[in-house]
């Protein structure tokens, strides 16, 4: 159920609320909102961060562990002293200080077989910003089998890729990733710009399928219309890959694999 919003609302989100498309309804939508984001280190802490300035109304983050030296050249919501302390208490603090209004779960554990399907439940969207395979096809199951929105959050060296799920409409993650790469390493080269940026593509498309307001995109041109309400399309079927060592984007068309063991019977 939403509700007006408060003359603090409209002070702190004065700047968005005039974006075309958008306005009191779209705030509205962000704040009655609660997103699951697993993990909150480079790119997920960043999502964080950015969602939680946009206003959307609870985040739960889980991520296990304890805060190391070498995570502080990407995870921003952290802090120099607190190494050997928990990473995502430490993101909760930081979160809570910076916007007061927005509610943060904190879940000292990473996304396993035992905990997936109970955390996504809670959830009204699902942010995978994990490095391994195993944890986003995890989440990729448990949200297209719950109906729940899904933007997987990727990126390598220079490289970032950006999926979004959306039920019984897209292709899934298991329809590209029917299995975990078996070449896949858990440690690679990062720079924290380069996660940030995939964090903050990802928060954007989490943004737009809350809100309700992705606009079409007109099938001649291929840019979004104009004349439509909306925040623009999100990544319906589509995979977006970027480049930052060349400053290269592309966005590749997916299609459902009719026999994928995720998606094929959820579809419409």
């Amino acid at each position: 159920m939403q509700s007006p919003l408060t003359p603090d609302d409209r002070a702190r989100y004065e700047w968005q609320l005039s974006a075309a498309g958008f306005g009191e309804e779209g705030q509205a939508r962000l704040r009655s909102s609660t997103v699951l984001i697993s993990r909150i280190g480079g790119v997920g802490g960043t999502l964080a961060y950015e969602l939680a300035a946009a206003g959307v109304g609870k985040l739960i983050l889980a991520h296990a562990g304890n805060l190391r030296v070498d995570d502080l050249n990407r995870q921003l919501l952290m802090s120099d002293a607190g190494v050997d302390q928990s990473r995502v208490e430490q993101a909760a603090r930081r979160l809570r200080a910076f916007n007061p209004s927005i509610h943060i779960e904190t879940v000292a554990e990473n996304v396993h077989e035992h905990n997936v399907d109970e955390l996504v439940w809670r959830a009204d969207a699902v942010a995978s910003c994990a490095p391994l395979f195993a944890e986003r096809l995890l989440m990729n199951r448990a949200a297209v089998r719950q109906g729940k929105p899904l933007v997987d959050c990727a990126m390598y060296e220079m490289e970032i890729q950006l999926l979004t799920v959306i039920p019984g409409q897209t292709p899934c993650l298991a329809c590209l990733y029917p299995q975990e790469p078996p070449a896949w390493r858990r440690r690679f080269p990062v720079f924290g710009a380069v996660a940030g940026t995939a964090g903050c593509l990802g928060a954007m498309e989490i943004i737009k399928v809350l809100s309700g307001l992705d606009a079409p995109v007109a099938p001649s041109a291929g840019e979004a219309r104009l004349d439509e309400p909306g925040l623009g399309e999100a990544l319906r079927g589509r995979m977006l890959i970027g480049d930052l060592r060349t400053l290269k984007f592309r966005t590749m068309q997916l299609r459902r694999d009719p026999k994928c063991a995720v998606c094929a019977k959820h579809s419409k």
